[in-house]
């Protein structure tokens, strides 16, 4: 099984990558493939219709991620709140890729705050990012608040009933994405899922 987990910070060394790192460990411990992209930087472009032209500049940058999105089964969504939305690099991401990269697999969103923050990010994702890549997010999902003092390497940086219950809820909520993996495999490899008519949700 292989999945990717997507940073959603454009801040180089930011708490959102610290999550993604940890989960991949997760995974990975698990026998699961796990492939971190970080958005760091904010290395894509914002979308622009060249993009539905062919361009060699958008086909140069994108090929090697779809290649990585399309062979995923699942994902993990790790987002920053900032200023109580999901950030402007992560919400350009789902304009890029449709029913070839992201349809009907199962995502897990996994929110963090550094204060006690968290719902609105969650909220946004679930309302606004899944329409027409129709990506499923499963109804389980984290919020990871004061993510300062959890998930450390550094133990003595963690509060210990905190860092615990993140640790397990987090393997936990994993588990169930893969179930949901294995279960929608063979669904998408049936007919009648994609309509040309209807590329579009409503």
């Amino acid at each position: 099984m292989q999945f990717t987990i997507i940073s959603g910070s454009h801040r180089h060394n930011s708490q959102s990558e610290k999550v993604a790192n940890y989960v991949q460990t997760v995974l990975s411990a698990q026998g699961t493939k796990a492939d971190i992209f970080s958005l760091a930087g904010n290395p894509l472009p914002l979308w622009d219709e060249s993009i539905w032209e062919g361009n060699p500049k958008w086909q140069q940058l994108l090929d090697p991620l779809s290649a990585q999105l399309a062979a995923s089964q699942g994902f993990v969504i790790v987002t920053p709140e900032w200023h109580g939305q999901v950030p402007s690099g992560l919400k350009n991401f789902f304009l890029m890729w449709g029913r070839n990269e992201l349809a009907h697999k199962p995502a897990l969103i996994i929110a963090v705050s550094s204060s006690t923050g968290g719902a609105y990010p969650v909220a946004e994702l679930r309302m606004s990012s899944y329409k027409n890549n129709r990506i499923c997010y499963l109804p389980e999902h984290i919020i990871i608040r004061e993510v300062t003092q959890v998930l450390n390497e550094d133990a003595t940086m963690n509060t210990p009933e905190a860092d615990r219950y993140y640790r397990q809820r987090i393997q936990w909520a994993l588990g169930i994405l893969e179930r949901y993996a294995q279960a929608l495999a063979p669904l998408r490899a049936g007919d009648g899922l994609f309509n040309e008519e209807f590329r579009n949700g409503m």
